[in-house]
């Protein structure tokens, strides 16, 4: 089921997106006077299609990883010579960089009015308190103590982890002092504490960087109580239960639910007697975690079940929501930064502070598209802003290919006051489809390591 879950997450994910990007050039070829042939979501055979009154053909395609539109060229077929003032590339210069940049600003649309839907319906989330301070560790030098909400990052005020796990990812390669401020617990006012940081993540894989601080986010205690038990998985093989409570393992007594995982972790492969609380009276059942191997090559233990969810206390929740004029404000300073935070995660992984196993493929995006969904709108709608806007950014790299290399030949023509050469183009062709498969090729390869 999980797998399915994934595979309809990501048609509609992708769906939309294609759908809105190829939708950007479809509008702006149509207001410049270009005829469209076709306005296609997908690639293949059309599984549908139809034809409207201006001869342009709109079809679902059998292969959901695409779309494009077929514009009236002349460098692609022969056009009639009533119709060569249709063709796309008879129009000036301007009209063509404008059709060309649709497409990604129309993706940077979706994310601004997927962020605005999101601040105004007001999105929940918890305190950032600190848990544990790891000893050694940079947090700990620097005095940052358990209970204390952090509130900004190197003076930029945070108000969620998320947020803060985005401006630390930013300050990859950092050297120095890393400055996070703090409200001590039971303090009124916040101070400042400054971590010292060596080449902080570089070439992580993949970035921890709340971990590579010291810092754990605080959490409610959570009994050991099994939530969501997964088919044909080892905690289902037990006849465990959702609602069952874990008493012991082996004999010893079970005080809460990472205290139950970490037993489970180190015992892959090992048949373990439990004993477990179900319906006021309690049982002995036989457990055998499966085996997992991390990318660190440790292989641990796992069951397929998940915890019962836990209240948080009342006090640490927070909403973050903002009015519908606010809130577009909100929205594109929110989209600004995930472009910028994109743009610069390309220009560190091309100099090597990120390593490329961190590029992500379809069955990473797959995989995080069913976990969204399954999580709720709102993380669903939050993927779908930020993939959108890495779309964007994408389609933007002066790559020939893409669109980002149709505008660098149209920066040239308008320097040089002359086109650029079709052999020339040809040969950007040829270089840019081979960087665009071998990057489809390492995203692949780091998908299958993940999965494996």
């Amino acid at each position: 089921m999980g797998l399915i879950q994934n595979i309809l997450a990501v048609i509609v994910v992708l769906g939309l997106l294609v759908t809105f990007h190829e939708f950007g050039h479809f509008w702006v070829a149509r207001r410049c006077g270009v005829k469209v042939l076709r306005f296609s979501v997908g690639f293949g055979k059309p599984l549908w299609s139809r034809t409207d009154r201006h001869g342009t053909e709109y079809a679902v395609a059998a292969i959901p990883l695409g779309g494009y539109v077929k514009m009236l060229d002349e460098r692609e077929a022969p056009v009639l010579d009533e119709e060569l003032k249709y063709a796309f590339n008879r129009k000036n210069v301007w009209q063509r960089v404008a059709i060309v940049a649709a497409g990604p600003l129309a993706n940077f649309l979706l994310a601004i009015v997927a962020y605005w839907a999101l601040f105004v319906a007001g999105m929940s989330t918890v305190a950032p308190l600190v848990g544990d301070v790891a000893s050694g560790s940079p947090a700990e030098q620097a005095g940052l103590e358990h209970g204390a909400e952090i509130v900004a990052i190197e003076d930029e005020p945070v108000r969620a982890w998320d947020e803060i796990n985005l401006k630390l990812v930013s300050l990859i390669g950092h050297n120095g002092e890393l400055s996070i401020e703090a409200r001590p617990e039971n303090a009124s006012a916040s101070q400042r504490y400054t971590l010292p940081v060596d080449d902080y993540l570089v070439r992580q894989e993949p970035p921890q960087p709340l971990q590579s601080l010291g810092i754990s986010p605080w959490r409610p205690d959570f009994p050991a109580v099994l939530g969501q038990v997964m088919d044909g998985e080892a905690a289902a093989a037990a006849g465990l239960r959702s609602g069952d409570r874990i008493v012991a393992v082996e004999g010893e007594p079970v005080d809460d639910w990472m205290a139950f995982v970490n037993v489970v972790r180190g015992n892959a492969g090992e048949m373990l007697d439990v004993r477990i609380e179900r319906d006021g009276s309690e049982q002995t059942v036989s457990l055998t975690p499966g085996r997992n191997t991390l990318e660190s090559g440790i292989e641990v233990g796992y069951i397929g079940a998940g915890v019962e969810p836990v209240e948080w206390p009342e006090e640490l929740r927070r909403e973050i929501r903002y009015g519908p004029v606010e809130a577009v404000g909100q929205a594109f300073n929110k989209t600004g930064e995930m472009v910028m935070l994109t743009l610069d995660a390309i220009r560190k992984m091309l100099v090597g502070l990120i390593s490329p196993s961190n590029l992500s493929g379809p069955i990473t995006i797959a995989q995080i598209s069913g976990d969204s969904a399954r999580a709720g709108m709102e993380a669903f709608v939050g993927f779908l802003a930020y993939l959108s806007i890495s779309l964007g950014v994408l389609n933007l790299l002066p790559i020939p290919v893409l669109d980002g290399g149709h505008l660098l030949y149209y920066l040239v023509e308008i320097v040089r006051g002359r086109p650029v050469s079709e052999q020339a183009q040809a040969i950007g062709l040829r270089i840019g489809l081979a960087m665009v498969g071998t990057l489809m090729m390492m995203a692949l390869y780091f998908d299958l390591m993940r999965l494996w």
